[in-house]
């Protein structure tokens, strides 16, 4: 594990494949889920989409929504050029037109090509990361890439 600031917020911008580990709302023991970030407005979001291997599937909650949701602190684990587990925490999303706004940018268009907007709008699991512990200067930073692309 790396603890290299440079290569952690490389990594946390470059790729969006990680893990999360999240704490299970009933167990209570450690769940690990791979899944995609996507940092929109200097702001690290976690968005799915609602039961997506499942075609017709009734919409429920993804089990690691359903585990931030009961435990909203978490490890958010980079694991590709970066090797780094980074505490945080998840807010989810749930104003309706800011989940539309961060549905129709343009680093979420897997989720609309997976489902139609007013799907995903209304039933994907949407969070926003904040960067906790020793990894909370990870926050400024990313609003700080942000800022500078604009």
């Amino acid at each position: 594990m790396t603890d290299d600031r440079d290569e952690v917020l490389a990594s946390l911008l470059g790729e969006r494949t990680v893990d999360i580990v999240t704490t299970g709302r009933r167990s209570g023991q450690p769940r690990t889920t791979e899944i995609w970030t996507t940092i929109i407005d200097g702001r690290v979001y976690i968005c799915g989409t609602p039961n997506a291997g499942r075609k017709g599937a009734t919409r429920t909650p993804r089990d690691w929504m359903a585990n931030l949701v009961a435990h909203p602190a978490f490890v958010l684990r980079l694991k590709r050029a970066a090797q780094a587990d980074l505490t945080a925490s998840a807010q989810p999303v749930t104003d309706p037109a800011h989940r539309r706004d961060l549905l129709t940018r343009p680093s979420a268009e897997y989720y609309r090509s997976a489902i139609d907007l007013d799907t995903a709008v209304a039933y994907s699991p949407i969070v926003e990361v904040t960067f906790t512990g020793p990894w909370s200067w990870l926050n400024d930073e990313v609003a700080g890439q942000a800022a500078d692309r604009n």
